[in-house]
């Protein structure tokens, strides 16, 4: 099973337009997926709603697309609550990982990218190479989260075809 988080707790935001993508192209080649939205999830500490996702989504989950905002540089830290909370051993070790940075500016979060890497790294994941940077997100994804530009579209289609092949 692959698992999409979408990696912040914002109402209305870009990532979980952009996860939906992710899930609804997954969806189209029948594959296992499930789309984890941290927006209404309580992170913040151990706890029953939280032992939930652990035991239902993320034990199981062989494959993980994780779609970051850029906050300051990096990614949300409500993301990397997620991690900090869960068991590392049974959560991530030896699973699969693929990255999608997500900004209003030109970088598409290479560094927040860069920095998700090394602590999956840490985790002992494998981090598809292809990580995918999609700068100015407005201009690429629209308000009802279709798809504007067609070379993203196929840059998208290609990362999700070749972690189906990792």
């Amino acid at each position: 099973m692959i698992t999409i988080i979408s990696g912040t707790n914002r109402n209305d935001s870009m990532t979980l337009r952009v996860a939906q993508i992710y899930f609804n192209l997954l969806k189209e080649k029948n594959v296992e997926v499930r789309l984890l939205s941290l927006k209404n999830l309580n992170v913040w500490e151990e706890n029953e709603e939280l032992n939930d996702v652990v035991k239902n989504i993320l034990i199981p989950s062989e494959k993980f697309f994780f779609i970051m905002p850029e906050y300051n540089g990096s990614f949300p830290g409500i993301l990397k609550l997620l991690i900090d909370n869960t068991d590392i051993k049974t959560c991530w070790w030896h699973k699969k990982a693929a990255l999608v940075g997500l900004a209003t500016g030109r970088g598409g979060n290479l560094r927040g990218l860069e920095h998700m890497t090394n602590i999956l790294h840490y985790l002992k994941m494998n981090v598809l190479y292809n990580k995918l940077p999609i700068s100015r997100i407005e201009e690429e994804i629209a308000q009802d989260g279709s798809i504007k530009n067609h070379l993203t579209h196929n840059s998208i289609q290609q990362q999700i075809d070749e972690f189906l092949n990792y």
